[in-house]
């Protein structure tokens, strides 16, 4: 049987959640599996380590540290957006994550923590920053 090595072809399930509350945030149990190359950068370094050794039909669970996951918390990214940088037809409300452009073209995705006529208090933190992880795996296959 094939254990999961450093530069594996894996076809796994995965499910993150918030570790203090439960909330799931990604899983694939309910759709269809992944399927990656551990290195490739598809995943968490500090998950696909953890990967490693299990075999295919294995299961896993763990927690990830906030310094593990997503990093800490960070204030300098939570930023008042003024209106007149904000397109027009963006019709923003509180506790909602919006794609927000950047002037190179990319979208960063914010969640719109309040709102007036002037401007918008937008935090730019993943919704796990600062928190710890858990993480359920089961691995289908191995090459």
């Amino acid at each position: 049987m094939s254990t999961v090595l450093p530069d594996s072809l894996v076809t796994l399930n995965i499910r993150i959640a918030d570790a203090q509350t439960g909330t799931v945030m990604h899983s694939t149990f309910e759709t269809t599996p992944l399927t990656l190359k551990l290195g490739a950068g598809d995943l968490m370094p500090s998950i696909e380590q953890r990967l490693q050794g299990l075999a295919a039909g294995g299961h896993g669970r763990f927690v990830l540290e906030s310094g593990e996951a997503f990093g800490p918390y960070r204030q300098d990214l939570v930023e008042r957006v003024a209106r007149a940088h904000i397109p027009a037809e963006m019709e923003l409300a509180a506790d909602t994550v919006y794609a927000f452009p950047a002037p190179d073209g990319s979208q960063y995705p914010g969640l719109v923590r309040e709102v007036t006529p002037d401007f918008a208090l937008v935090d730019f933190n993943h919704p796990l920053a600062g928190r710890s992880v858990s993480v359920e795996v089961e691995v289908i296959g191995v090459i």
